[in-house]
């Protein structure tokens, strides 16, 4: 007699979670964002384009059809010079800055060229779960933004 493919597996009773966190999505929202931002400052320092694409849904204005298109993504860098003349990292939610400290918006750098490990540093603190008050406040204050 042939012994069942299936049963030579280990069997269990597990299922996988259907629904994300809210505090994962912000971090993944987060997360996602610092990966451009890191590939921008990258593009940046090496003279290429960073050009990123997002899909977007138009309608055929004579059939009616609608289609996804490939569109270019405008990314805004989220780094400046400051009073100073050194290079300053803000990172932002939405529309909003994220506090990163109490009274703390931003995060100067000695050098330009530290921008690319700074971003990474961040984005490893988001992932971590360091910010997750931050993030909480901010889109608590994003969402009453919408309530009228």
């Amino acid at each position: 007699m042939a012994t069942s493919t299936i049963a030579t597996l280990k069997l269990t009773t597990s299922k996988k979670g259907m629904s994300v966190t809210p505090i994962q999505q912000r971090r993944n929202k987060m997360s996602k964002r610092l990966w451009e931002q890191i590939q921008l400052a990258k593009s940046q320092a090496t003279g290429t384009a960073f050009t990123p694409t997002k899909l977007r849904t138009i309608k055929d204005a004579d059939t009616g059809v609608r289609r996804q298109i490939e569109h270019p993504k405008r990314v805004k860098p989220w780094w400046f010079t400051s009073d100073n003349g050194k290079t300053a990292v803000c990172v932002r939610y939405g529309a909003r800055v994220l506090e990163l400290a109490k009274g703390k918006f931003a995060v100067e750098l000695p050098a330009h060229a530290q921008l690319v490990a700074t971003l990474e540093l961040i984005k490893t603190a988001i992932e971590a779960g360091e910010l997750d008050t931050e993030l909480e406040s901010t889109a608590h204050t994003l969402r009453n933004g919408f309530k009228r």
